[in-house]
């Protein structure tokens, strides 16, 4: 589904039709680098479904009063956010097999600078607090 998604079929017509704008509208976004369609040879324009849906909510925000630089700035912070979540999606399975694969880990030791290897779920033990106690001196001429 995801490479049906992606593939660039519809000339500019049809993509003008489906999202229900003006060719010329879509040459104009394509100018301005909202939408930058796939070019075949002979330079022409290629409309996949998801630059369809794209048209779709560029002339959604654009009917709620939202400038062109404005569509721009939105639809770049979208895809930097989608672009993050994959590389979060990404490290957490990384994390998640580096979990899997150890058996055990590393903590700091009882005893200053000490490294000591322990199986998961295990803590170090914990160093008994040192108390003293010093003995009362009396004060001189009291």
């Amino acid at each position: 589904m995801n490479g049906d998604y992606l593939q660039p079929v519809f000339v500019i017509s049809v993509a003008a039709q489906l999202a229900d704008m003006h060719p010329q509208t879509l040459r104009q976004y394509d100018r301005l680098g909202l939408v930058s369609p796939s070019r075949q040879a002979g330079k022409q324009r290629r409309y996949s479904l998801r630059d369809v849906a794209l048209l779709r909510q560029v002339q959604a925000l654009s009917k709620d009063g939202v400038s062109l630089e404005g569509i721009r700035r939105i639809l770049n912070l979208e895809a930097e956010v989608e672009r993050l979540r994959a590389q979060v999606d990404y490290l957490g399975r990384e994390l998640q097999e580096l979990r899997e694969s150890q058996s055990r880990i590393f903590a700091a030791g009882t005893t200053a600078g000490d490294v000591v290897s322990m199986a998961r779920g295990a803590r170090p033990g914990r160093r008994e607090p040192t108390v003293t106690f010093f003995a009362a001196r009396r004060a001189i001429g009291r």
